[in-house]
């Protein structure tokens, strides 16, 4: 070998030991055996991804005149609610809690709004919805993206009677097909039943018992069109308290929405410091 190659490529070991250097390496063609790692975040970018979701959903809640609600606690790893094998049906008005949660239920569905539809995918609030055919039957396909963004589909009755009226059997079958038209329609035959304007007798728990039925839900407060009805004298929300409103348009809220009329009974609910948790969880 020639004398000045050699020379040559010593000296240029004697350089990169020196410098530390090394050879370059392809970031497309990374050395066998070794793991390629994307680029670390900067601290900036990081606050910023978190704060992403937070963002979204303010600004949601803004398109309906409202601010976010606090997330719900975790559900118990008992529901504090259960139907005992063999035992009655349990008849509820509030859930047991400490903690500062409401449930809203909407009964009947009488009015379809699209914006309700909208608003509630926006929103993420929960809400459990009680049924009615006769009310429901002529556009049974509104009820199904509410169902499918997770709300609660429940059973209240075929036709709305009232149920103290009726004997047995045929409050089972008021009770025992509207179960089948849901679970038809919606793809889930429905735990919770409330009977039509809250009137119930031990008929009514039987027979709800004999359709699959695992709690009768009553209610605290009821959501008119500005303000909340109370059932207690203190005029006020209490943890685990079930709130009652109804499909409704313009013509049975003197010109308001469905949509108007829900978020003011959010707001209801946020002014006393409450947040809102799924049912079902619970029951």
């Amino acid at each position: 070998m020639d004398k000045k190659i050699v020379v040559w490529a010593a000296l240029t070991a004697v350089a990169l030991l020196v410098t530390g250097c090394g050879v370059e390496e392809s970031a497309a063609t990374p050395v066998r055996g070794t793991v390629t790692t994307a680029p670390a975040a900067s601290p900036s970018a990081g606050a910023a991804g978190d704060k992403a979701p937070e963002a979204a959903a303010a600004a949601a809640y803004r398109r309906w005149g409202l601010k976010p609600f606090a997330a719900p606690p975790a559900p118990p790893a008992v529901k504090p609610v259960v139907r005992e094998p063999g035992g009655p049906v349990p008849v509820i008005s509030e859930i047991p809690t400490t903690e500062k949660i409401v449930f809203i239920t909407i009964d009947d569905g009488a009015e379809k709004d699209p914006e309700f539809v909208r608003m509630m995918k926006d929103l993420k609030v929960p809400v459990t919805m009680f049924l009615t055919d006769s009310a429901i039957r002529g556009d049974y396909r509104y009820f199904a993206p509410l169902a499918a963004q997770g709300h609660g589909v429940a059973n209240h009755t075929l036709t709305h009677p009232n149920l103290r009226t009726l004997s047995r059997d045929a409050q089972r079958r008021e009770i025992c097909g509207q179960q089948t038209k849901l679970a038809k329609e919606y793809g889930t035959t429905p735990r919770l039943f409330r009977p039509p304007y809250g009137n119930w007798n031990e008929d009514t728990r039987a027979a709800a018992g004999t359709c699959g039925v695992d709690a009768l839900v009553l209610w605290r407060e009821s959501m008119q069109i500005k303000n909340m009805q109370y059932q207690r004298g203190d005029r006020k929300l209490h943890p685990g308290d079930i709130i009652l409103a109804h499909f409704r348009g313009p013509s049975e809220l003197k010109g308001r929405t469905m949509t108007e009329m829900t978020a003011t009974m959010l707001r209801r609910i946020q002014e006393q410091g409450f947040t809102v948790a799924r049912l079902e969880d619970y029951v």
